[in-house]
């Protein structure tokens, strides 16, 4: 909720009470109220592990959602195994849910799908040599080796790489020498502000070649970090931004405007695709508890059996070798 993924945490947390406040105003489940007990790890590593430990150990909870990014996420996840308590985090990282752990699980698109939607794109620009430049955290390592391994297999080549870390500035130096290689596009992997730095530098480098973003950045914190530099920047997102745009027929289309709808009347504002990563989680959860009850053992097994749902990051399918749905 706090540190530098708060543009994440925020909607999360927003999201989380705004669907409970809906499940128990409904009745709860079975006539039970649900309780949420809410922890800021302020971006941090250490800070996860506390917060989580304290959630299972103290606080005792039937499952856990989050947390907001891939690091902490990973840093948490084996104490999951042996608490025998549900996780779904709110991360991307691929790593979070190959290979499968068993009380593990994450609702938004994966990194690798990201990675895949971007390629077709600049397939279709005929683009061939990229840049890539990434945070030096979790979520960016983890795009840096999805892009690592499905860019070559379909022809495309990384002329560049670089990196920039979690508080920089100024990313002046990078791009100067992306801008001195054959490098027709640039793919840039992180959560704000980095990204929006990025971008801010190639406008004032006057560097035209296409900037795609990975869905880190699909957020109105994006466009207003970036001043301006925001347009023409492509990036790969959930169906939420246009979700008034969507055909009748897309099964997605009433639960996003309900969310849109609901979120605004209670916090003034539009909510985004993180917020949407709770949603979907907590829904999830939620709809598990209806034919599991208090019984962690049957929860896990009723999140995995989900089909079916349309939630606001896709229509989510899970099973045993799919935990991210």
């Amino acid at each position: 909720v706090t540190g530098r993924a708060a543009p994440l945490g925020q909607p999360e947390k927003e999201t989380a009470e705004l669907v409970i406040d809906q499940i128990n105003k409904a009745g709860g489940i079975d006539g039970h109220k649900l309780e949420i007990v809410i922890e800021d790890d302020a971006s941090d590593e250490t800070k996860a592990v506390m917060a989580a430990k304290k959630l299972l150990e103290k606080d005792k909870v039937l499952a856990v959602v989050g947390p907001s990014i891939s690091g902490n996420t990973l840093a948490i996840m084996k104490f999951f195994d042996e608490a025998k308590t549900p996780l779904i985090s709110c991360a991307a990282s691929v790593k979070i849910i190959e290979p499968v752990q068993q009380w593990v699980f994450n609702t938004p698109q994966t990194d690798r799908q990201a990675v895949s939607k971007i390629l077709d794109y600049l397939e279709k620009q005929k683009i061939k040599k990229i840049a890539f430049i990434s945070d030096s955290n979790a979520y960016g390592m983890s795009g840096l080796e999805e892009m690592k391994n499905l860019a070559p297999q379909r022809g495309f080549e990384i002329v560049a790489q670089e990196s920039f870390g979690g508080e920089d500035t100024d990313m002046t130096a990078q791009l100067t020498r992306i801008k001195g290689t054959a490098a027709q596009a640039i793919v840039c992997w992180g959560t704000n502000p980095g990204p929006a730095v990025v971008t801010r530098n190639m406008k004032q480098l006057k560097m035209t070649i296409p900037l795609i973003q990975s869905h880190g950045v699909a957020n109105m914190k994006f466009i207003e970090l970036a001043q301006g530099a925001a347009d023409g920047v492509i990036l790969p997102a959930g169906r939420l931004i246009v979700a008034s745009e969507l055909p009748d027929s897309d099964p997605q289309k009433a639960v996003l405007l309900e969310y849109t709808k609901t979120f605004k009347e209670k916090y003034s504002k539009d909510p985004d695709t993180f917020g949407g990563h709770a949603y979907d989680a907590i829904k999830i959860v939620a709809e598990a508890l209806k034919k599991s009850g208090a019984d962690k053992d049957l929860l896990r097994d009723e999140i995995e059996k989900t089909s079916g749902f349309s939630g606001i990051g896709g229509v989510f399918n899970f099973g045993p070798e799919k935990h991210n749905g």
